[in-house]
């Protein structure tokens, strides 16, 4: 007869989440999931694989609690402009009041995985498609409403903007100077008119 499991797998993989999150892949140990999870180290290799799977499920964990929101923000009815400035503003703002000073788990799995780790480069792919798309689609409408001037490239800036984001994210990493970011952001909204 199968035992029970004694534990929540979700409430460990947003345990596990957070570790990754904070310490990166490298700097995670399995003592430190066991530590951490108060799981037996036989259970987490039972229910999610070995640390690598369970760091694959965590980060796309946090894909899925974060791609819909910028979709969702960026798609409301009525002018889009004010949607992308929000968002490039909310950027800024929680990366320069980060205490943790995580940053964006999907910027951290490029800058330590996906160079080398196909499935990691996967998911950070897939996330800054999303967000390159959204912003896309947003300034298209921007553009047909009469918000973006008509000589802008909606694609184009969305790709800018991505970048900018990224940026901002590994700037969120460190103890940079908030006004550094916040000049790059109001630099950059210049281009939105």
């Amino acid at each position: 007869m199968a035992r029970t499991k004694e534990f929540d797998p979700d409430v460990v993989l947003v345990r596990a989440q957070e570790l990754f999150w904070e310490r990166g892949y490298e700097s995670t140990s399995m003592a430190d999931l066991v530590e951490h999870l108060g799981i037996a180290r036989a259970s987490i290799y039972a229910t999610f694989g070995g640390k690598h799977d369970l760091y694959l499920k965590a980060l796309e964990r946090y894909l899925q609690g974060n791609g819909p929101r910028i979709l969702e923000d960026l798609s409301q009815p009525g002018p889009a402009l004010p949607a992308v400035r929000a968002l490039i503003e909310r950027y800024a703002e929680e990366s320069v009041h980060d205490p943790h000073r995580r940053g964006c788990m999907v910027v951290n799995a490029a800058v330590e995985l996906a160079s080398r780790d196909d499935q990691a480069a996967r998911f950070v792919e897939s996330s800054w498609a999303h967000l390159e798309t959204s912003l896309a689609s947003a300034l298209t409408r921007a553009r047909a409403q009469g918000e973006l001037a008509a000589d802008r490239d909606p694609q184009t800036i969305a790709r800018f903007l991505l970048v900018l984001l990224q940026g901002i994210r590994v700037m969120g990493r460190t103890q940079a100077d908030p006004v550094r970011v916040r000049d790059a952001v109001r630099q950059a909204l210049t281009i939105l008119g």
